[in-house]
């Protein structure tokens, strides 16, 4: 058994999980709702405050998705009770982030500047010009959109000077004075 998704995941009060047909699975609490279709092989037994996910059989496919579909399933629980953010740092002279309304806006030494809009259910938080929160329900959607920001100016390793995640480590390079 696949040691992620043999464990049980709790349900907190508040939150409401119904399993529809082919495995659509319906998420709501207090910060919102969410809606994914998970595989249709594994079978999803909710048992009062607890859920337990099993697969059919030990074939390699369904030992991948057993764990998978926990996972994603425990991702959704905790998004719609705590959330999802992810923290990004801008550093370069110049570069700096504001919102606008419900825009972000980005300069980031180009000649024009970037905007992004805020999809449903995600925030931009600018509590500094150099720091970014996006915060969510949907954990992949936070990351997916925390991914774009980043690529729009990725750190180089001269001056780490772009856009990076809080928690990255740039590797830097010497650069002509390393002779």
């Amino acid at each position: 058994m696949s040691r992620i998704g043999r464990e049980v995941i709790i349900v907190p009060e508040g939150v409401t999980v119904t399993v529809g047909e082919n495995n659509l699975v319906k998420v709501k609490g207090p910060k919102g709702e969410l809606n994914r279709q998970l595989h249709p092989l594994m079978s999803i037994v909710r048992d009062g405050d607890k859920i337990n996910v099993t697969r059919p059989n030990d074939e390699k496919k369904n030992k991948a998705l057993h764990g998978l579909t926990r996972t994603l399933l425990n991702n959704m629980i905790t998004g719609v009770t705590q959330g999802y953010s992810r923290e990004l740092n801008i550093n370069g002279v110049g570069y700096k982030a504001t919102k606008q309304g419900n825009q972000l806006v980005l300069n980031l030494g180009y000649s024009h500047q970037i905007f992004f809009k805020e999809p449903e259910n995600i925030t931009f938080d600018v509590p500094q010009a150099d720091k970014i929160i996006v915060r969510g329900i949907d954990k992949q959607q936070v990351g997916q959109l925390a991914a774009e920001i980043r690529s729009k100016r990725p750190p180089e390793p001269y001056l780490g000077k772009g856009v990076k995640y809080a928690d990255e480590v740039i590797r830097r390079k010497t650069g002509k004075a390393g002779k």
